[in-house]
């Protein structure tokens, strides 16, 4: 019995783990958007999400929300962007707010929303830049 109560608890704080048939471990849904920030914990929209590709080379729309009011993730994305090389080409703070960021031949749209007061609704958009223009400084 004492050993019971002892594992017990060890055993409870445990989250399972989730493997394919292969035994691999399955990567996170957001681990397929390699090369961008995005806040934790973030809930993938399934059905506005609109991607190619994985890793850095993914092409195409993510949508999520995210427990955060839209302050608090405009001024994260600010924060963070530049950590993953991004450089700031426009950045409008609004009801709705705009930031565009490139980096190498890859261009990358981030519009926030307020989905309530402690929530924000976010798109990522991510296309190929052809400008020929791979940082701005």
């Amino acid at each position: 019995m004492l050993l019971m109560v002892m594992f017990l608890p060890a055993c409870v704080g445990e989250k399972p783990v989730l493997r394919g048939t292969d035994g691999n471990t399955i990567p996170p849904a957001f681990a397929s958007f390699g090369g961008i920030p995005i806040p934790e914990p973030a809930y993938v929209n399934l059905e506005e999400t609109r991607a190619l590709g994985y890793g850095e080379n993914w092409s195409g729309t993510l949508v999520f929300t995210t427990p955060f009011p839209a302050h608090e993730v405009f001024d994260f994305y600010v924060s963070e962007m530049p950590k993953f090389g991004w450089s700031d080409v426009a950045t409008v703070r609004a009801r709705i707010s705009h930031m565009t960021y490139i980096k190498d031949r890859k261009a990358i749209q981030v519009l926030i929303e307020k989905n309530s007061d402690s929530e924000s609704y976010v798109t990522v958009t991510s296309i190929p830049n052809n400008t020929g223009i791979s940082d701005i400084r």
